[in-house]
């Protein structure tokens, strides 16, 4: 499925440093001899158990290869300088719950590593009949801990490659980390201003990890010859290195690029070697590195760095065994989707007998995400439909604002529902024609974060007037760095901009867009996207009559309207606005809507692709921000709502034309574009109201499908016998005190009674 199940944190982070100060002179340090170090702490050995037999059946003599588990107390003090120091300062633990807590971590662990050891073992002895007596060879003391886990996992495999990358990742950083505070780095930020940015920003694709290219940017094996696409027999070669200050930089392969501007204009070897004497130093200050009987330059050679390597290994065992564990439950369901319809169906039928009321229903769209899922609708009563919207604001300026309320007071109405006569409306639409916006991301250059990146040469076919794009890492390196959730990345920066030698930017006179420029910029840019992603279920957008695409207008004298009544009066005998005179512009995305693939960035899928270019003109221009951090958008409820009315009135009217629908409105903040991201059409089943029927076979392996989301969903929770997570059910079966755990608790007494 391509996610990783745990993760373990090595290195010791800039935060560490403080818990050696802190600790410097207490029994932590001085009691710890390299003798002490060695003691066990616990003893695991999960084959004594009943369900051990019972689930390896003849296989279970295998775990005489394996053996029992000794948990040392170098690995509880390691452990503790890693993280334990940091959740004592986060929760408040004392330092007994603290290694307490951390001791029974190591356990749980080990049992886990025993677990999946056992099963890859199995597997691989099925596989290859030798496989058994060469991993009881590699246990052997005349061996290394490290090689029976690199055999298990296969010595050229990516999950070796990824154990030694995450260790010499995380050592790099935490080296940085402290070279930076002693060169006083600060952010080059010219200010502190914040823009929201959109999911997955820098973030690392889990199974990411550098391999070396030759000149011709080829990926090579270990011999030199070119590795192709549809090549078995892979076998890259980690591009990476720790640097020490004491080996060489250019040997480090692509960690020289990793190291932020800061430190490739700044450092020098002097400068690296102080920050990784100050690391290892706390390691020696933890009894971790003998500097008397190791050799501290060569960080390769330490027992600390083998140890933390074997802690890697078994972490790429336990997933290992996780993504195993997932691909035989996605064949049986694949197989046989039973299992899945009835926890649909159950979720299903609670759902209907919840959602009795547009206002429960209302309050579950509220909560709606990739893990909490609507799949029965109320039904509004009367009329209508639910759905989900963005909104790009333009807004009124600071001088317009003081004219609007001083229209509100001239022009206040009791005898309208609004409270507002036709006058105000009038009067409103005047500045409305006037608001002119500004790409809003200015934020992304000279503000907290720097997103900022020049565009030439380095993405092609991006729209718009600068060279100026966002986000460099996720567009440029898709091998490495997550794609951008909802969020295309081609709409260029809308104004001129120029970075100085020193790192600054000076902006020119930004570029003002009217509601019709922006409609302009919407449609074309839509229409760029859908070209250039979609290859079939897409057309291009189409406005109504209300509003001509030729000329960029409203086609119906909208600022000369003065009369904003409907000709009706209600119950208290006032006049009513006609909110639709309020309706500037509508139309449609020419899209199909696929409930199961809203989600899904597939190059075919149109939905998802027109969805992502107003999302990223919505980053680009709303000042209503609060949507930004929704999860499609706002959510409109078929009948009334907590909206402004003019919000609420063009909302219903694109909610009920379907997904891809937008109308622009006029409003008391400004205009208004509302895009439908989603609604909740309903498709009548054999007794309810059914919002999507899913196509397990079809979908479940594709992930941002509804069917991939909702088998993630059911892993996550107590359903049936899935349990509440594997790694759950395995520590609830197997760790057993006193018949598969043995602790030894006298062993770390003087760690928990650390003061």
């Amino acid at each position: 499925m391509g996610k990783k199940k745990i993760k373990l944190i090595s290195g010791i982070v800039a935060a560490a440093l403080t818990c050696s100060v802190a600790f410097g002179g207490c029994s932590l340090i001085s009691t710890n001899t390299a003798k002490d170090m060695k003691r066990t702490i616990a003893e695991v050995d999960i084959s004594k158990t009943e369900a051990f037999k019972t689930e390896f059946g003849d296989s279970s003599s295998y775990f005489d290869a394996i053996g029992t588990t000794k948990v040392i107390k170098r690995e509880l003090i390691t452990y503790f300088v890693n993280v334990g120091y940091s959740y004592m300062q986060q929760y408040g633990w004392t330092a007994e719950e603290t290694f307490t807590r951390l001791a029974d971590g190591l356990v749980e662990n080990a049992v886990l590593t025993q677990y999946a050891t056992m099963y890859l073992l199995q597997q691989k002895a099925a596989e290859d009949p030798s496989a058994l007596e060469k991993f009881r060879s590699l246990s052997g003391s005349d061996h290394e801990e490290y090689e029976k886990y690199e055999y298990l996992l296969g010595e050229n495999s990516d999950e070796v490659k990824l154990a030694k990358y995450s260790l010499m990742a995380s050592v790099n950083a935490s080296i940085d980390s402290i070279e930076k505070r002693k060169l006083q780095y600060s952010s080059n930020s010219a200010g502190a201003d914040k823009r929201t940015a959109p999911d997955n920003v820098d973030e690392q694709q889990d199974d990411f990890y550098p391999k070396k290219k030759n000149p011709s940017g080829q990926y090579v094996r270990p011999d030199g010859t070119v590795i192709n696409e549809n090549d078995a027999d892979k076998n890259y070669v980690i591009d990476y290195d720790i640097y020490t200050g004491y080996s060489s930089l250019k040997s480090c392969g692509t960690y020289a690029g990793d190291r932020g501007d800061f430190l490739s204009e700044k450092s020098t070897t002097a400068t690296r070697v102080q920050a990784y004497y100050e690391y290892i130093s706390t390691l020696i200050r933890f009894n971790l590195v003998d500097e008397k009987k190791e050799n501290i330059k060569d960080f390769n050679s330490l027992i600390y760095r083998d140890n933390e390597y074997v802690s890697q290994l078994k972490v790429r065992v336990i997933n290992k065994y996780y993504d195993m564990y997932e691909e035989e439950r996605i064949e049986k369901l694949i197989d046989d989707s039973s299992y899945l319809d009835t926890a649909y169906n159950l979720l299903y039928n609670k759902q209907k007998n919840s959602y009795k009321t547009e206002a429960d229903f209302s309050s579950a769209m509220g909560s709606m995400s990739d893990t909490s899922f609507i799949l029965y609708a109320a039904e509004a009563e009367d009329g209508g439909t639910f759905g989900f919207v963005y909104n790009i604001l333009l807004p009124y300026s600071a001088s317009q604002e003081a004219k609007l309320a001083e229209y509100k007071s001239l022009y206040a109405d009791d005898k309208v529902d609004s409270g507002l006569s036709s006058k105000y409306y009038y009067n409103r639409n005047q500045l409305l024609k006037n608001i002119k916006t500004t790409d809003q991301r200015k934020a992304w250059f000279n503000g907290e974060e720097e997103y900022s990146f020049e565009a030439e040469g380095k993405v092609d076919n991006y729209f718009g007037n600068s060279g100026w794009l966002f986000f460099e890492n996720n567009l440029t390196d898709t091998d490495r760095y997550k794609p951008l959730n909802k969020y295309v990345g081609k709409y260029a920066y809308n104004g001129n901009v120029v970075k100085t030698k020193d790192g600054e930017y000076i902006f020119g006179s930004p570029v003002e867009l009217t509601i019709d420029d922006m409609l302009k910029e919407f449609n074309d840019y839509v229409n760029y996207v859908l070209n250039g992603y979609s290859t079939s279920g897409a057309s291009h957008v189409t406005f109504d009559n209300n509003y001509n695409a030729s000329t960029w207008t409203n086609a119906n004298g909208y600022y000369d309207n003065t009369n904003f009544y409907t000709g009706e009066q209600n119950d208290d005998k006032q006049d009513q606005i006609d909110y639709g005179k309020l309706v500037y512009a509508s139309g449609k995305v020419g899209i199909t809507a696929d409930r199961g693939n809203v989600l899904n960035p597939d190059e075919n899928n149109a939905q998802y692709w027109a969805m992502s270019a107003v999302n990223e003109l919505q980053y680009a221009y709303t000042t209503d921000t609060g949507v930004l951090s929704q999860y499609l958008g706002y959510t409109v409820e078929a009948g009334d709502t907590t909206y402004i009315k003019e919000f609420e009135y063009a909302a219903h009217e694109a909610v009920n034309n379907g997904a891809g629908s937008f109308t622009v409105c006029a409003g008391d903040y400004g205009w208004h574009l509302i895009y439908v991201t989603y609604t909740f059409d309903i498709g009548a089943d054999n007794d309810g109201r059914a919002v999507y029927t899913p196509n397990w076979k079809e979908n479940l392996t594709k992930e941002g499908t509804f069917e991939y989301m909702f088998y993630e969903w059911i892993k996550a929770n107590d359903v049936e016998d899935i349990s509440t997570t594997r790694q759950t059910q395995i520590i609830n079966r197997y760790k057993k005190d006193k018949e598969t755990v043995t602790k030894y608790e006298k062993a770390y007494k003087n760690l928990t009674n650390i003061s």
